[in-house]
């Protein structure tokens, strides 16, 4: 599968928090997210392991009893199941995989 950069297919998951699937595998599914300064994602945990990239801008991850300020260039790992939040500092872009395929983040079908 492949993917060409575009502009569309964002969604709002939070306030001031945007995402868009980008490209999937059998196990896998990156998925872009545009992060708005002063915004949070809420403790949380999935059954999904994560792993990201930042792009640009500035965040703080929490991860079990772990805190992280990341910059562009910064990468991390979550392993499934374990409580993590995070804190926009500056406005920011990651790009993340999931695995397996997180089918909450998928376009809805038609679009």
């Amino acid at each position: 599968m492949f993917y060409k950069a575009s502009g569309d297919g964002y969604r709002q998951a939070l306030e001031g928090i945007q995402l868009k699937a980008l490209v999937q595998g059998e196990r896998t599914l990156l998925v872009e997210f545009r992060l708005q300064q002063g915004s949070a994602l809420p403790r949380h945990s999935h059954p999904y392991e994560q792993t990201g990239y930042l792009l640009s801008g500035r965040i703080r991850l929490f991860v079990g009893d772990r805190v992280c300020e990341a910059g562009p260039g910064d990468s991390w790992s979550i392993p499934m199941n374990s409580e993590h939040r995070a804190e926009i500092l500056a406005d920011a872009v990651a790009i993340e995989v999931f695995a397996p395929v997180r089918e909450d983040y998928l376009p809805a079908a038609g679009s």
